[in-house]
């Protein structure tokens, strides 16, 4: 049961900054988000102040000041292990997909066949009918971290791992759980895919609403991160439509840059009834052709290998991530 106060909570003071009202309401700063959430992560709010403040955010939408000082906060909370490894890529994975195949974790696989050492996050099951990267990863017979340590070692052996959420920051795990008891997600799902826990120089950013894309863009340049991309990505993941215009918006230092990548292909696809992960190891072995699969494949490949500054077009990014792909090992994974 819940402690009664008789004087006011501590937290009590950001939850009235942004429900006071129409008029009386305004954002939080930079630093009194990183205090609320700094409390927040230290388990020092009652539950119904949580909710309170999770779905008042959720109403007005973060800014990029909020969502920096959210970010700081949880970062700051993360304990990180005394081995370091220097992490090229920070790719963030929480949305799940609903209407494709996860083709993305081909995508990371192909980057990091040559060379390039890709640390994917995320969480699962939060959304009910969506597939989640944690369970896809046993069909391409990859195993799940279960620690930074691990992370860490499976990095150093072959330039890619996929370590959830729960197993470094599990209070913030805890917070997205809430999602079905709320209806709605909150800000912590957009934290979530910021952290960049092990302080990759390059962070890969899919959206779904594409209004977030800014406030991706400029909290990243708030908090200092060196280079990242966001865009709007298939279901929220970081993976491109290839039938589609796609708009990526990137911070280089302090310099924002906006960026339009045509479409793939003159016609759509039709969407798959039926989603079977096996194919996901069946297209790396070239046992099914997919044409739409290679282009989300390789063009999301293509995005990263543009934010890297390993092209230096939307041309030669393209045609670099399918060279890639013609040659790469179609007998094993990484």
């Amino acid at each position: 049961m819940s402690e009664t106060y008789y004087t006011e909570h501590p937290f009590a003071q950001y939850v009235r900054i942004l429900g006071k009202g129409k008029h009386g309401s305004r954002p939080l700063t930079k630093e009194e988000a990183y205090t609320a959430m700094k409390m927040i992560m230290a388990g020092k709010v009652e539950p119904v102040q949580l909710g309170a403040f999770m779905m008042l955010m959720r109403v007005k939408e973060e800014t990029r000041e909020e969502l920096a000082g959210f970010i700081q906060a949880v970062r700051d909370s993360i304990q990180l292990p005394t081995e370091t490894i220097t992490v090229d890529l920070d790719w963030s994975s929480y949305a799940g997909k609903r209407r494709h195949l996860p083709w993305f974790l081909l995508s990371a696989l192909l980057l990091a066949e040559n060379g390039i050492k890709v640390f994917m996050h995320g969480t699962s099951g939060h959304t009910n009918g969506r597939i989640y990267t944690e369970d896809m990863l046993p069909y391409l017979n990859l195993q799940v971290a279960t620690s930074i340590d691990e992370a860490i070692a499976q990095i150093k052996q072959h330039n890619f791992s996929y370590l959830p959420l729960k197993y470094f920051s599990p209070r913030l795990q805890e917070i997205i759980e809430f999602r079905p008891l709320m209806g709605l997600r909150s800000p912590v799902h957009t934290v979530g895919r910021m952290l960049n826990p092990l302080n990759a120089p390059h962070i890969l950013q899919g959206i779904y609403h594409p209004n977030y894309r800014p406030v991706h863009q400029e909290a990243a340049m708030l908090l200092g991160f060196p280079h990242l991309a966001v865009f709007k990505g298939e279901g929220g993941e970081i993976e491109r439509d290839p039938d589609s215009e796609c708009l990526v918006q990137s911070v280089h230092g302090e310099q924002l840059e906006d960026e339009i990548w045509s479409p793939m292909f003159a016609q759509r696809h039709v969407k798959e009834e039926n989603l079977q992960p096996e194919k996901l190891l069946a297209v790396w072995r070239g046992e099914v052709e997919d044409e739409f699969a290679q282009g989300a494949v390789t063009g999301t490949a293509a995005i990263a290998l543009r934010l890297m500054g390993k092209a230096s077009s939307v041309e030669s990014a393209s045609q670099q991530a399918k060279d890639m792909w013609q040659n790469r090992q179609e007998e094993k994974l990484i």
